[in-house]
């Protein structure tokens, strides 16, 4: 996988009067089978969170509430994302540094990912993240 597999991701959505639907379906707006949800709210003014890649893990993250930014990066080219709606999400593949920032007050982060949680697929250091993929 490369940063070019990451993308943002239109949600299917269904409107009417009593308000709006959105559909995620593992194999339609997301490459893999869903194992786990998580998300991140109450994030302080200023901080951040991330500063990780996952070896085999994938993620798709959408803003279910406020706005927050994503930065990804491969090790030569960074791309910063500004996630603000709950019918758009990013697609973040494997071996992709990931870190979140600039959360709105009352932003929720919610993360869809490819595998339960575990901790030796993290490469929570950037130097050995860079040696990872060459």
């Amino acid at each position: 996988m490369s940063l070019s597999d990451c993308k943002i991701v239109n949600v299917q959505k269904i409107k009417d009067a009593r308000g709006s639907l959105g559909i995620i379906e593992e194999f339609k707006e997301i490459p893999f089978t869903i194992k786990r949800v998580y998300y991140l709210y109450d994030v302080p003014a200023g901080q951040s969170r991330g500063g990780h890649a996952h070896k085999e893990l994938e993620e798709f993250i959408f803003a279910g509430n406020g706005s927050f930014d994503v930065i990804l990066g491969d090790g030569k080219t960074k791309k910063r994302f500004h996630l603000d709606r709950p019918d758009t999400g990013l697609y973040v593949s494997t071996m992709t540094w990931l870190k979140l920032e600039n959360f709105s007050p009352g932003a929720i982060c919610i993360a869809i990912a490819s595998d339960v949680y575990k901790e030796d697929d993290y490469i929570r250091d950037y130097k050995t993240f860079l040696k990872s993929i060459k």
